[in-house]
């Protein structure tokens, strides 16, 4: 995972966890970096294989790159998961990758940007949205809309509630699904919060991650708001598998998701068999 030439995108790269941040409950962010000091060479909406030895290995998200790290936010979901959150500083993984195409930076340029995010479906979303930051001058107003279950579900809060309001022409709205003590925002779906916000389509490339549901009402939101197929992408990295299209798992009709995908605009959706 560099620009050396010599290093196999199948080999894992050893990595040494350096940092951990408990994001909520069950979410956590691991901050990996190489031994030898090579650059990573990822970019945002890819993915990687993350390999603990001697449980396994899963497919897991980019959250962030930079030269001398990345960045996993890893949701706590089964037996190689639990182990994954188990680990501390100072333990050594295998990082094999990057896979997948990766959002559209360069297709995007000079627009404005609106990102929709449920849930752990924030940390690919991070990729895009941080990358956009890193590169203002390259794109116009950015929007982010994002909630979760519940206020310690939130991802990514300090990002969230202080850093990113804070960049240029960017407002941040954040939801919960219902009421509670410590939280005085926004309570609702974010499917309907979109709906109330109403952003204005001319111009603007809308990027969806979040729970399969939170998905289609999204989808069907931007739709009645006026918003082209070709403007909306989301990404299907949920459905990665071997990363090389070997294992023939991840496959839509023709198009394997890890060969083609996983970031799609609806246009190319539409033309799959209903199965994403």
């Amino acid at each position: 995972m560099s620009n050396c030439s010599c290093e196999n995108p199948l080999i894992p790269q050893i990595v040494e966890v350096i940092k951990i941040v408990d994001e909520t409950p069950d979410v956590k962010t691991f901050y990996v970096q190489k031994d030898n000091g090579v650059p990573f060479d990822v970019m945002p909406g890819q993915l990687a294989m993350v390999s603990l030895l001697p449980v396994g290995e899963g497919m897991f998200s980019v959250s962030w790159q930079e030269d001398d790290h990345l960045q996993f936010a890893i949701k706590r979901v089964g037996v190689m998961t639990d182990e994954l959150h188990a680990i501390d500083v100072g333990q050594r993984l295998g990082v094999r990758g990057p896979y997948g195409n990766g959002f559209p930076v360069e297709k995007c340029k000079g627009q404005d940007m609106l990102f929709i995010g449920g849930g752990i479906g924030l940390a690919p979303l991070r990729s895009f949205i941080k990358y956009c930051f890193k590169h203002r001058e390259d794109y116009g107003k950015i929007t982010i809309i994002y909630g979760s279950r519940s206020y310690d579900d939130l991802c990514f809060k300090e990002e969230l509630f202080e850093k990113w309001p804070q960049e240029k022409d960017t407002q941040v709205y954040v939801t919960i699904d219902n009421a509670e003590e410590k939280w005085d925002g926004h309570v609702g779906y974010v499917p309907a919060y979109l709906e109330e916000l109403n952003p204005d389509p001319q111009n603007t490339v809308a990027v969806t991650c979040g729970p399969p549901i939170m998905i289609k009402f999204v989808l069907q939101a931007l739709e009645k708001m006026g918003f082209s197929d070709e403007q909306v992408i989301t990404t299907l990295e949920m459905r990665m598998k071997c990363g090389i299209g070997k294992c023939g798992r991840c496959n839509i009709g023709s198009e394997y998701i890890c060969l083609d995908g996983p970031v799609f605009d609806l246009a190319q959706l539409r033309k799959l068999p209903p199965e994403w």
